[in-house]
C-alpha cells in the first residue's frame, strides 16, 4: 500500500506558485488576495493564519476585511463590491458560513467570478461543467486532481465513482475526474448498494462527511483511495475521516490520509488561484 500524502504535493504547488508570483512581479503584477471574515471563529482564525504564512511564501499581498458578528448585509456586501471593482485585488476568499441573517446563496452571485478563487459562484461551477476559464474550481476538489496528477495516478480511462453529491465537492469533482476521461459514477444517499459499486471502482473519492463510513466492503486491492472527509472522533480522540483506515489500507493499493492528505492542499491550491487570476489580466 502506498501513503499518498499532502504535504510533498503541497510544497509542489506552493514552488510553482512562488516561481509564478515572481515572474508576475517582473511585468509589474502583484498578485493580492482580500480575506472577508466576519467575528473571530477560531476555526476561521486558525485557517487565515495558514492563508498568511503560505501568502508571504509565494509573495503575495494578502489584505484582511474583518466584521462583527452583527454586521449587516447591505455593509458586508457594500464593501464586497468596492473590492469586485479594485484593480490591485485578484482574488476573493469570504469565509463561511456566512450569518444566518443573511440571504441564503447570495454570496454565489456576488463575488466577481474572475476573482473567486474559492469556486463558489454559480459562474466558477459552470466553469468546471463547460470547461471554460470562468472563475475556478473549488479547491478541495482540484486537491483530489492535483493529488492524482502528483502521484501519477492514470484517470483516462479508469472507473471513478465519488461517494457524495455536493456542490462543494461531490459534484465537481466528478465533472473534472469526466473533463480527464475518467467513467464516473456518483453514489449519494438514496443510490441502492452504494459499497458494491464502489468496490468494483479502480479510483474511490470519498465525501460523504459520513465519518468512517467506508470499511473493507468498499474497496478493492487494486483501488486509489481519496478520502476527502474530516471529523473529530471522540471516542478516538482524533480527526477521521469518512473511511475507516484501519479497516481498509492494507487492502488497497493507495490511500490519502486523514489529517495530513487531500485537506493540507486546499489553502496552496487557493493561492495558485489567485496567481492564476493576476495572470489572467496580463
Amino acid at each position: 500500500m502506498r501513503l499518498l500524502k499532502g504535504s510533498p504535493v503541497a510544497r509542489a504547488i506552493i514552488e510553482r506558485n512562488r516561481e509564478a508570483c515572481e515572474e508576475l512581479k517582473k511585468q509589474g503584477i502583484a498578485p493580492a488576495l482580500a480575506v472577508f471574515r466576519i467575528g473571530e471563529d477560531d476555526a476561521d482564525l486558525s485557517y487565515e493564519r495558514g492563508i498568511v504564512k503560505r501568502a508571504e511564501e509565494c509573495g503575495i499581498l494578502l489584505e484582511k476585511h474583518v466584521f462583527p458578528k452583527d454586521v449587516s448585509e447591505e455593509d458586508f456586501y457594500k464593501e464586497l463590491e468596492e473590492v469586485n471593482q479594485d484593480d490591485r485585488i485578484h482574488g476573493i476568499l469570504v469565509f463561511r458560513p456566512l450569518p444566518k441573517s443573511f440571504q441564503k446563496d447570495e454570496l454565489r452571485k456576488r463575488i466577481a467570478p474572475e476573482k473567486d478563487v474559492d469556486g463558489c459562484t454559480d459562474l466558477s461551477l459552470s466553469g468546471v461543467f463547460t470547461k471554460r476559464d470562468t472563475g475556478f474550481a473549488p479547491c478541495t476538489a482540484e486537491a483530489v486532481i492535483e493529488t492524482l496528477d502528483y502521484y501519477d495516478i492514470p484517470l483516462r480511462g479508469k472507473n471513478a465513482v465519488v461517494l457524495g453529491r455536493s456542490l462543494v465537492i461531490g459534484k465537481p469533482v466528478s465533472m473534472m475526474l469526466l473533463n480527464r476521461d475518467a467513467t464516473v459514477t456518483i453514489c449519494h444517499t438514496k443510490t441502492q448498494d452504494t459499497a458494491a459499486i464502489a468496490s468494483k471502482a479502480d479510483i474511490l473519492v470519498c465525501a460523504t462527511g459520513e465519518m468512517e463510513i467506508v470499511d473493507h466492503h468498499y474497496v478493492n486491492e487494486h483501488q486509489t483511495v481519496i478520502d476527502v472527509g474530516i471529523s473529530w472522533n471522540e471516542e478516538k480522540q482524533k480527526l477521521c475521516g469518512d473511511v475507516l483506515f484501519e479497516d481498509v489500507e492494507g487492502l488497497v493499493e493507495n490511500i490519502t490520509p486523514v489529517p495530513g492528505g487531500i485537506g493540507s492542499l486546499t489553502t496552496a491550491i487557493l493561492l495558485s488561484h489567485v496567481i492564476k487570476a493576476a495572470e489572467r489580466t496580463l
